[in-house]
């Protein structure tokens, strides 16, 4: 593509298809789950969830970390043949990688199957080794369509992976289960479901570009490639593979805290199980901030190129003022209802102390998410990636000290604490980068007001529409219509009072994906006010 061609509108074009598809994919990433747990049960809830953050945590580093680290590389590049050099030698370092993945995951499956307390997780461990023989050449593919700014190719493509993976996994689950095969099987018959979506992925990829390799070759430092290709992913994938890592982390110690405090193996397994419910939840509960990462930051680059970072104050100041109001509405209002999610989405209200707690988990990766990815926009990658991994170790010490004391209660908070000390540390951070005030006192006045507007709507009605309303209809039915009225009617009466307090600018809501009519009502509700 020619720099003609490569300006910001085409940038900003590419950033809205690249979010739309990651919303969709995220939002599958997250719903798929239910279903899931409603055909396998807590327990196999929890064998699944036990393994999935190995295969996860290499799919998040190669497939966008890797992937953006090439795309750097390529964009920097001064000739077809430079460009070329970079992706062998990017492909390469990345296939060494994964076969070295792939033998450690397949020899020392029965160590980590035991570590974890579970040694017949050995065969999800194997099934899930084969995803990381397809990262290279989705990795690469990916870098070299984003580095020439055509990014309809690498949407379709994180699309069409997590159709075919979500598909397989659920129509696959399905009939392992109605042909009675074991719960190991089945989450199986998931890891395979993983697999099957990468190769998709690359599939839909090559069919776009079909001569990656093809052409001459210029020499280039190969170990200077090697070195950026490492920092670069893992510096950009780290706020993405936190949750993961969070994830592994409750692997390895949850279910073998409560078997030494005395529960029996079934009993644990469910009990996990339930907690895992938090997951998906929390996945569907920072789609925003996650969003917000994706469409806001490209502006903020943009800006802070421009005029030496005081370009960029104000969309820094809406992209947190954005995070933490939509953060905090969804953590406390699914907190609020959360009984009554929890048996419309799982059946059971089993685990919703633990998971009114977990829920809490959204409020701080909705900060970090977009923190980080500005902090990462300005060139600052070392220290957030230190606060995360100093996050993560807070993580598994407070494991130790409140899951022997509270179960899996203990570990919603350990995880909660956890994420606190990566978002509190990111703000101090900040603000040594860019010592400006991030939101006026008022915006967090109001906030409160809305919360309590929101409290004193919802549980009112819940108590009415569970005792006497929906009392005739089953209890599942009955959760459901009180959670889904419960959600509409406390979304509506906190963004009303948001939006009476003008804390958001109806210009800035225009800013934001899919804000336009949120702006429209603004200025109906305050239409009378000049």
């Amino acid at each position: 593509m020619s720099s003609a061609d490569w300006n910001m509108k085409t940038f900003m074009k590419g950033a809205s298809i690249l979010t739309i598809s990651a919303i969709i994919v995220k939002l599958l990433a997250a719903v798929y789950r239910i279903p899931f747990q409603n055909l396998v049960g807590d327990k196999g809830f929890f064998i699944y969830q036990q393994v999935y953050p190995f295969i996860g945590i290499f799919i998040v580093w190669t497939s966008y970390g890797f992937a953006v680290a090439v795309s750097k590389l390529l964009a920097g590049s001064t000739s077809s043949g430079e460009a070329k050099a970079i992706k062998r030698v990017a492909f390469l370092y990345l296939a060494g990688l994964s076969v070295s993945f792939f033998v450690i995951l397949m020899t020392f499956a029965p160590f980590f199957a035991q570590a974890m307390g579970d040694p017949e997780l050995v065969s999800l461990l194997r099934a899930g080794a084969y995803i990381v023989l397809v990262m290279p050449m989705l990795a690469v593919l990916k870098g070299s369509f984003q580095s020439e700014g055509q990014m309809t190719p690498v949407a379709v493509s994180n699309v069409g992976e997590q159709v075919f993976r979500v598909a397989v996994i659920l129509i696959g689950t399905w009939l392992a289960v109605r042909a009675g095969a074991s719960l190991y099987t089945a989450g199986e018959v998931a890891m395979w479901g993983a697999v099957v979506g990468e190769t998709a992925g690359v599939v839909i990829l090559a069919l776009y570009y079909r001569n990656a390799f093809k052409g001459p070759l210029l020499k280039i430092d190969t170990w200077r490639v090697v070195k950026e290709l490492t920092f670069v992913s893992l510096s950009v994938s780290a706020s993405s593979l936190i949750l993961l890592l969070f994830q592994l982390a409750d692997s390895f110690t949850v279910y073998n805290i409560l078997l030494a405090e005395g529960f029996m193996s079934d009993a644990a397994m469910e009990l996990k199980g339930v907690y895992d419910r938090g997951q998906p939840l929390v996945q569907m509960g920072i789609l925003i901030a996650s969003t917000l990462a994706l469409a806001i930051v490209p502006l903020i680059a943009h800006h802070a190129a421009k005029q030496e970072g005081r370009g960029a104050e104000p969309f820094i100041q809406l992209t947190f003022r954005t995070a933490f109001l939509f953060g905090w509405a969804a953590a406390i209002g699914l907190a609020f209802v959360l009984p009554y999610v929890n048996e419309m989405l799982f059946e059971t209200r089993n685990g919703s102390v633990a998971l009114i707690i977990f829920s809490f988990q959204i409020f701080w990766l909705s900060l970090i998410l977009p923190l980080t990815a500005i902090l990462q926009g300005a060139g600052k990658v070392k220290i957030p990636t230190l606060l995360l991994l100093g996050g993560l170790v807070v993580k598994i010490v407070a494991n130790q000290l409140f899951v022997p004391l509270l179960d899996v209660t203990g570990a919603a908070i350990a995880g909660n604490i956890g994420f606190a000390a990566i978002a509190v540390g990111l703000l101090f951070y900040f603000k040594s980068v860019w010592p400006m005030r991030l939101a006026p006192i008022r915006f967090y006045g109001w906030l409160f007001l809305a919360t309590l507007a929101m409290a004193a709507v919802i549980f009112p009605w819940m108590f009415t529409a569970d005792r006497i309303l929906f009392d005739n209809v089953s209890s599942r039915i009955g959760a459901t219509l009180t959670a889904l009225t419960a959600v509409v009617l406390g979304a509506g009466v906190f963004l009303v009072v948001v939006m009476k307090s003008r804390i958001m600018a109806e210009k800035e809501w225009y800013l934001l994906p899919f804000g336009k009519r949120l702006a429209r009502v603004q200025l109906i509700l305050n239409k009378n006010r000049r």
